[in-house]
């Protein structure tokens, strides 16, 4: 009797570890892979918070790399990095987010249009309550192309493109399911361009090294947590895969 009742448990066991790494699952793979996404992301978002606030190691390679994109800075190339720059600034992508949600709504995708306006709007305001909780001075060269100063850590430009091109990447993804070519494309396409915003912010002089890793670290685990939780609400309402 005591065997059997073990042997049950041990079936409940396995059949529960093996439904967290099924694909097909409501609460199968997406979420285990978003967990330790978000765990791991969270560790490296918590050290490299750690080494900013100490002033540690990390503060240091962020003078070394100031200092080398200053002295090869060109006029042709604070113009190209701006532009660039400007793809992440809010305007840009707040209209990118509008004209989505619209499209959203029009085809009536009620639950991913909540996961978009989510990963949005608390993708700014978790920057902003970041920034004021670890208060890190700008480089001093900032003021040469921002109008006013604000706090540094994390990188909003960084953190904001991370999450809003990584979510439309998302977003193509599961409406091009048939089309590996498209799905390759989104995806290649967004990290360029989020690598590249994040290199302007440190071209332009206005954030170091290390803002803009905590800037993709940070939009790494909200991502994560959003897509997650995307992917689990749309397989508890259909619990099978579906368009989005």
């Amino acid at each position: 009797m005591l065997y059997g009742g073990f042997h049950t448990r041990y079936l409940k066991f396995v059949g529960f570890v093996r439904g967290r790494f099924a694909r097909g699952e409501y609460l199968g793979l997406h979420l285990t892979v978003g967990m330790l996404v978000s765990v791991a992301a969270l560790a490296l978002f918590a050290l490299i918070t750690r080494e900013v606030v100490q002033e540690s190691n990390v503060t240091r390679l962020d003078a070394r790399v100031n200092e080398l994109l200053h002295a090869r800075g060109t006029l042709a190339g604070y113009g190209f990095w701006a532009v660039l720059s400007a793809l992440g600034e809010g305007l840009t992508l707040s209209i990118l987010g509008l004209g989505v949600a619209i499209l959203l709504a029009l085809r009536g995708r009620w639950i991913v249009l909540s996961g978009w306006a989510a990963a949005l709007i608390g993708s700014g305001l978790l920057n902003g309550a970041l920034k004021l909780l670890i208060r890190r001075p700008r480089p001093e060269r900032a003021l040469d192309f921002l109008g006013q100063m604000s706090w540094s850590f994390p990188s909003g430009h960084s953190m904001a493109s991370f999450v809003t091109y990584g979510m439309l990447a998302y977003l193509l993804v599961l409406a091009f399911r048939s089309e590996r070519r498209v799905q390759v494309t989104a995806i290649g396409s967004a990290a360029v361009l989020i690598l590249a915003i994040g290199f302007s912010r440190m071209y332009l002089g206005v954030h170091y090294f290390s803002d803009v890793l905590g800037g993709f670290i940070a939009g790494a685990l909200w991502l994560s947590a959003c897509v997650s939780g995307l992917e689990t609400a749309r397989r508890f309402r259909a619990r099978t895969p579906v368009l989005p």
